[in-house]
């Protein structure tokens, strides 16, 4: 995807972001402060402290509650997380399973001091779209003190991370998709931009005034931040970020049994999270929460893990006339508006955001909509030569897949076997096949390189999915009754 800033290439921010066990802190440490250090993403990944404080009684000495029946324990289907061990009976729906009282959550805080009036100088200078970056300073602060309050949560933290950007550079190929690159190489080239404005911000206060102990803050240990908010943070009332410890071990799913409560503002006394069992839960089953409907490249990114058969998985491409007169003519079918559109139909596009200053050309292929209703919309328009034959149906109707052949089945046909090329011109643009794939993974290779296959191989299967979807809606098209 996008280059790389001058003087820092994508193979250069992976260099400095995977240096496997740099050490980021002089040898001598002083008692007020603890370690930064952290390593590559592994197959185990070992916890902060090697012998962490039980979480369980940490939340429940500070006024929270835990259900007598939940653990922490590797699942068969989830990995670790919090299930239930209930050894009578079942945990019934809207129990309480975990009640966190206001104080417990992590989260950017109004400065208290000239430290924290430092951090949110830092924090100030991290675009919102990097938010978790954002939260992950104050997570880096909390570190650092020997005596942090939230340290008992902070020590049962994995050491590592399995999202992309601590990938070795072979796994970061391994992808194959181009979208996801970008969004890797973008976020390295910010974690090297970023150590140098901190360095120079922390370079300029008072060792007293120092938000990190005194202790030098690298790329490496930035990107552990960044990541650990990124993959454990909850947004609730009022859009905030906050860290929920024991909460976060709750694993993902669709169909969860398990949602997350906030009572109360989040600046009042009384506030508290809570976890409420949303079905029954039986004996051994994971706690899991949705963490949202997304595409697989935002688990990836932001979690560290791939959804098989996800309903939300998408492919990006970009709207491009060249593109679709090749898709066309692939599919066999003819139209010059393709890259050359009548005045009319710009002016259709243009409504879709498709042309002309300021156009949105992203569109996507799979997930709930199968096609995106933009790019359907402009494929029915641009095959059509009369305006008036459009102008009798409105753009949400054009949009919509489930709207059967709103400009004839000759059009919808046409526009479908162009999608159904744009799938199979998506599918060549990974280097490998899915039976290659899948020999991969049956070799039970290394975990980054597991997580790459993985990705790409959901990608082509849901490619497959549509082409199958849109093979059968074609076929089941009426016969012409009049000529568009």
């Amino acid at each position: 995807m996008a280059a790389a800033a001058a003087g820092a290439t994508p193979a250069t921010a992976r260099k400095a972001l995977l240096s496997t066990t740099s050490t980021l802190l002089s040898s001598s440490l002083a008692r007020s402060r603890r370690s930064l250090s952290c390593a590559a993403a592994s197959a185990t990944a070992p916890r902060i402290a090697q012998q962490p404080p039980d979480l369980f009684r940490w939340v429940q000495r500070e006024g929270g509650f835990v259900h007598p029946a939940l653990r922490v324990a590797d699942h068969p289907e989830y990995g670790l997380g919090v299930s239930a061990t209930v050894a009578d009976g079942v945990i019934p729906p809207g129990a309480v399973l975990i009640d966190l009282p206001g104080r417990i959550p992590l989260r950017l805080r109004r400065p208290v001091d000239a430290a924290d009036a430092v951090l949110m100088q830092l924090a100030d200078q991290v675009p919102e779209e990097l938010w978790a970056m954002r939260l992950g300073l104050r997570l880096l602060q909390e570190r650092t003190k020997s005596d942090s309050f939230w340290w008992p949560y902070i020590a049962n933290l994995p050491e590592t991370f399995t999202v992309p950007i601590f990938y070795p550079g072979e796994d970061i190929k391994n992808l194959q998709y181009a979208p996801l690159l970008h969004q890797i190489n973008k976020r390295c080239r910010f974690l090297l931009e970023f150590e140098k404005e901190v360095k120079q911000k922390l370079g300029t206060v008072p060792s007293g005034d120092h938000p990190f102990c005194g202790q030098d803050v690298h790329s490496s240990s930035l990107g552990w931040a960044m990541s650990a908010a990124s993959s454990r943070a909850f947004r609730l009332h009022g859009e905030i970020p906050m860290l929920l410890p024991l909460v976060d071990m709750c694993n993902h799913s669709f169909s969860p049994n398990a949602r997350i409560v906030q009572v109360g503002d989040i600046d009042s006394p009384d506030m508290s999270v809570k976890v409420v069992a949303e079905t029954q839960i039986d004996q051994n089953a994971a706690v899991t929460l949705n963490y949202g409907c997304y595409p697989n490249d935002f688990y990836l990114l932001d979690y560290g893990f791939v959804v098989t058969s996800n309903p939300y998985d998408q492919v990006e491409l970009s709207y491009d006339g060249n593109l679709l007169d090749a898709a066309s003519m692939a599919a066999g079918v003819t139209s010059p508006n393709f890259s050359t559109p009548a005045k009319w139909q710009q002016d259709i596009l243009s409504q879709l955001n498709l042309h002309g200053e300021g156009a949105i050309l992203k569109v996507s292929l799979g997930g709930p909509d199968i096609v995106d209703g933009r790019l359907l919309a402009a494929l029915r328009v641009l095959l059509v030569a009369d305006p008036e034959t459009v102008g009798k149906h409105d753009l949400k109707t054009l949009m919509s897949l489930s709207n059967n052949a709103p400009l004839g089945p000759t059009v919808e046909a046409s526009a479908l076997r162009t999608v159904l090329a744009l799938c199979a011109i998506a599918l060549q643009h990974f280097h490998t096949k899915i039976m290659e794939d899948q020999a991969i993974l049956k070799g039970e290779p290394p975990l980054t390189t597991e997580l790459a296959v993985q990705f790409r191989l959901q990608k082509k299967l849901m490619l497959v999915d549509v082409m199958q979807n849109l093979s059968q809606r074609i076929k089941t098209l009426p016969a012409e009754k009049s000529t568009v």
